[in-house]
């Protein structure tokens, strides 16, 4: 679990770091159920957001998950719940 929680905030800010940003896009909008590749983010753009989460708050994304979350509500979700015991 992340020593403390993600915010959208602190995703849109690390999205914009680790991967830059698409001038069309305004990630201070309502973005929570737009999906990543219409926000310009592929699934390597994710991946290293996902490393900068794990180094910056402590929480542990497994690949898979990352891959699987398709908008920045599931990506929260998913950074935000307790790991499983033993993972």
């Amino acid at each position: 679990m992340a020593t403390r929680e993600l915010t959208l905030t602190d995703l849109t800010r690390i999205l914009r770091e680790a991967a830059g940003e698409d001038e069309s896009v305004d990630l201070d909008g309502d973005i929570l159920d737009t999906p990543f590749a219409e926000l310009g983010y592929d699934s390597l753009a994710l991946l290293e957001v996902a490393g900068r989460i794990e180094r910056e708050l402590g929480a542990k994304l497994s690949d898979d998950a990352v891959g699987e979350a398709e908008t920045p509500r599931q990506f929260l979700k998913l950074a935000n719940e307790p790991v499983p015991a033993g993972s």
